[in-house]
């Protein structure tokens, strides 16, 4: 979507659609210096000129009620500025030629707010997206407005920690809890047996998360961990992933890194930098499922468990 259907066009300043001007001129009769503008489509523009151009600081006011408060570069945003739009939201940061591009804070009209690097237009690099309902946050990578490569997306009271695609988390991942542990694991995409091959990619299910063990809190590789089939999955009690964690540091054990095939890539999900309206499309939080919940919350109480008949057969000792 382009940038004048979302914040609407600023129209040039010709001197057959000039409208009423008040301010000061050049030799040539131009506009130059500072200057009040009311175009004939009802828009305002209250700032300096150079040459019959809005050039440098402005304020440029739309008759749909959005605002542009900034620099001006030959009729265009440029440099740092702030666009309030019309249905509450706010673009705060870098424009270059028209487009958000650098680095900004753009405030949804929900509330969601995204801190990070833009590129022509679009949330694109490196960026963090706050969900103001729930207080959870994607901190990772973006590409044309959506989430991807490596990331970490953080809950009231755990974390997971992994790759996305289009939004979706893929692949080798593992979810890290406040109580001291983490379950380790693979999102991986599945087509129901009676569904066609030529079923569109959106209408796929959403990625399934496969854990593979559960082990105290160990430095984050996503890319070294490779995970047993599903078949082989089993629950790792704390002192043997002690031992393989030491294991690994005496370099007594070589991993070869995970492969990424393409059974495991989510299906394209697309969401838009921009929607319809004019606005952006809120990316949502991908929940964790409540079987990886359950599953950490059972190891604990089991632990705990095992911990107190040790304590009570120290006592009848």
């Amino acid at each position: 979507m382009s940038d004048e259907s979302e914040e609407g066009s600023e129209e040039g300043e010709a001197e057959d659609i000039l409208g009423e001007y008040e301010g000061e001129r050049n030799a040539e009769g131009e506009r130059h210096g500072r200057g009040k503008a009311r175009l004939p489509n009802g828009d305002t523009y209250n700032g300096e000129y150079e040459h019959g151009l809005r050039n440098g600081q402005g304020t440029y006011r739309f008759k749909n009620g959005a605002r542009y408060i900034g620099t001006y570069l030959q009729n265009k945003k440029h440099g740092q500025g702030t666009f309030f739009y019309p249905d509450g939201s706010k673009y705060e940061g870098d424009w270059v030629d028209d487009q958000r591009h650098g680095h900004g804070q753009y405030t949804y009209a929900n509330g969601d707010t995204y801190t990070g690097e833009w590129f022509n237009h679009y949330r694109h690099g490196q960026g963090t997206y706050v969900y103001k309902d729930t207080g959870s946050k994607y901190v990772g990578g973006w590409v044309h407005g959506n989430q991807e490569g490596e990331a970490e997306l953080i809950y009231l009271n755990h974390r997971f920690k992994g790759r996305f695609s289009n939004g979706k988390p893929v692949g080798c991942g593992k979810y890290v809890f406040d109580i001291g542990c983490e379950q380790h694991g693979e999102y991986t995409q599945e087509q129901d047996k009676g569904e066609e091959e030529e079923e569109e990619p959106s209408l796929l299910a959403e990625p399934k998360w496969k854990a593979s063990k559960i082990t105290k809190l160990t430095p984050w590789t996503p890319h070294g961990e490779t995970p047993p089939p599903p078949k082989e999955a089993s629950l790792e009690v704390p002192a043997a992933a002690e031992q393989e964690a030491r294991a690994e540091r005496d370099g007594m054990e070589e991993r070869p890194p995970a492969a990424v095939t393409e059974e495991e890539t989510v299906p394209s999900i697309a969401v838009t930098d921009e929607s319809d309206e004019g606005r952006y499309d809120e990316p949502s939080a991908f929940e964790a499922s409540s079987e990886v919940l359950s599953s950490v919350r059972d190891t604990g109480e089991e632990e705990e468990e095992n911990r107190e008949e040790e304590e009570n057969k120290d006592q009848e000792d």
